[in-house]
């Protein structure tokens, strides 16, 4: 076999999973090629991946949205003659274009999500609570079963190559000798954003720390409008929105000392540059397979509720109607987490 096509178009934090897999896979197999089809904004995801793999963007908003869309996609794809299709999203886009692949005669596998699994592990009672497998283990298994055999080694996507401090600079400043702590404090579901006014008690306290600079990461106008009102409020403090494209929050994710994040894509981000990630846990739970790659679980910060883990992604209302999983977790159990990290990484 010599030319793999691999599908996956979202979301972002899912996408991101598969870069260790990806990177894992091109390393065991150097004479394979390997084309990753999936949205264009993820492309800076995948540059540092080694030269054997290639980036398509679909545009499923524009000339690839729906069944004649993806038929042209399909059509411009088997003029490149792949050896075999590894759908690593199996949803009906990709389900379609591995059925088109399929009449063609190319061998084709899908990724197992183990829905039945983690409906047990996350329904209101008699719950199956244990940890399922991660999804950097479904990813490597679509790819065993192409024929695919290698082991997940993987540390950063900076590993042959040291990140380019350079090209963010002008925002950040020199590092120095100063500790800089990243905090990316929202999701796209409630059920995993820490509460607000308890994240800017967090903040506060850092900010307050000699020698310590905090990066806030995220995206959307009103995401952009908190981070800019706490860069306001606070010393120290530097809001991201508009200020770095993905691959500079990429580089400067690689020069922190710690990341405290959510569940969420900005975890995993984090954890493709071999960052220490500090990640807060509500309606979610590790055991669902979702951790950041490499992320130690003396890093999770969470509650023990017999509720959790209440949804997968995290986007179901709760089920008490308080979100305690979340507002239980004080600001102090972060700040002391926050603190081992950065005592261990001085050791």
């Amino acid at each position: 076999m010599k030319r793999l096509l691999v599908f996956r178009f979202s979301a972002m934090g899912d996408v991101a999973m598969t870069i260790p897999v990806l990177h894992a896979l091109a390393k065991q197999y150097p004479e394979l090629e390997i084309t990753v089809v999936s949205r264009a904004a993820f492309h800076p995801l995948f540059e540092k991946l080694p030269a054997t793999v290639s980036f398509i963007a679909a545009d499923l908003q524009g000339k690839h949205k729906g069944i004649k869309g993806l038929f042209r996609l399909f059509r411009e794809l088997h003029k490149q003659k792949f050896d075999a299709v590894a759908d690593l999203h199996d949803v009906l886009r990709t389900k379609f274009l591995r059925w088109c692949f399929r009449l063609t005669g190319t061998k084709t596998a899908r990724i197992d999500k183990g829905r039945k699994e983690k409906q047990k592990l996350t329904r209101p009672e008699n719950k199956v609570f244990r940890p399922l497998k991660t999804s950097f283990i479904r990813y490597q298994e679509v790819f065993q079963k192409l024929g695919f055999q290698f082991p997940l080694h993987f540390s950063s996507i900076f590993e042959q190559a040291k990140a380019d401090t350079g090209q963010i600079i002008s925002v950040t400043g020199e590092k120095g000798n100063n500790t800089w702590i990243g905090i990316a404090p929202f999701a796209k579901h409630k059920g995993k954003i820490y509460p607000l006014p308890l994240m800017e008690q967090v903040i506060a306290n850092l900010s307050q720390q000699p020698d310590t600079k905090i990066f806030l990461f995220g995206g959307g106008k009103e995401e952009a409008a908190t981070l800019a009102a706490w860069e306001k409020k606070f010393p120290h403090t530097l809001a991201l929105p508009g200020k770095l494209r993905m691959n500079g929050e990429l580089v400067l994710m690689s020069q922190l000392d710690t990341m405290v994040s959510m569940d969420s894509a900005n975890m995993h981000m984090a954890s493709l540059t071999g960052t220490p990630v500090i990640s807060i846990w509500g309606a979610t739970h590790p055991y669902c397979g979702f951790s950041g790659w490499n992320q130690s679980s003396e890093n999770t910060v969470q509650t023990d509720l017999s509720c959790r883990p209440c949804s997968v992604f995290g986007n179901k209302p709760c089920l008490r109607q308080d979100y305690a999983c979340l507002y239980e977790i004080k600001p102090e159990e972060i700040l002391q987490q926050i603190k081992t990290v950065l005592k261990r990484r001085k050791s």
